[in-house]
């Protein structure tokens, strides 16, 4: 047997325009059901994110392997809280980054669960398959 016609394109990458989005906006799209966040981040974000002492982190990872470091000033991250699946909201929070409403987790401009004045869980945030060299990224 052979998966339906919804079923293949369920899991199809899709396709990005980065154009419209303007710096300091974060956008929201759907792939595989999944909410993902394609934050254009200012110049401000970047520093921010980049000057996190690493060992402060829960789950140390730097700014630049979470990014394509040629173009930094695009984050993609899939945007699922892992303590009920909810989906945090951009902007929000003490770190400028998300917040996840239903229980208050933060994160930093990194998509990282920042460790001061930790609050659960550890990030969901992923990085996507993300390239630059036109105007669009593919997620897939």
């Amino acid at each position: 047997m052979n998966p339906d016609a919804s079923t293949i394109a369920a899991g199809v990458p899709i396709e990005v325009d980065l154009t419209p989005i303007a710096e300091g906006q974060v956008i929201k799209v759907f792939w595989r059901g999944n909410p993902i966040y394609i934050s254009h981040r200012t110049r401000k974000e970047i520093g921010e994110a980049q000057n996190v002492p690493l060992d402060s982190l829960p789950d140390p990872q730097a700014d630049k392997d979470r990014v394509n470091q040629a173009h930094d000033q695009w984050l993609v991250v899939i945007g699922i809280c892992t303590h009920l699946g909810c989906i945090p909201l951009a902007h929000q929070g003490d770190y400028g980054g998300w917040f996840c409403p239903c229980h208050g987790s933060q994160y930093d401009t990194s998509g990282r669960n920042p460790p001061w004045g930790q609050r659960p869980p550890k990030p969901a945030g992923a990085a996507v398959c993300l390239s630059c060299p036109t105007a669009k990224i593919q997620i897939g």
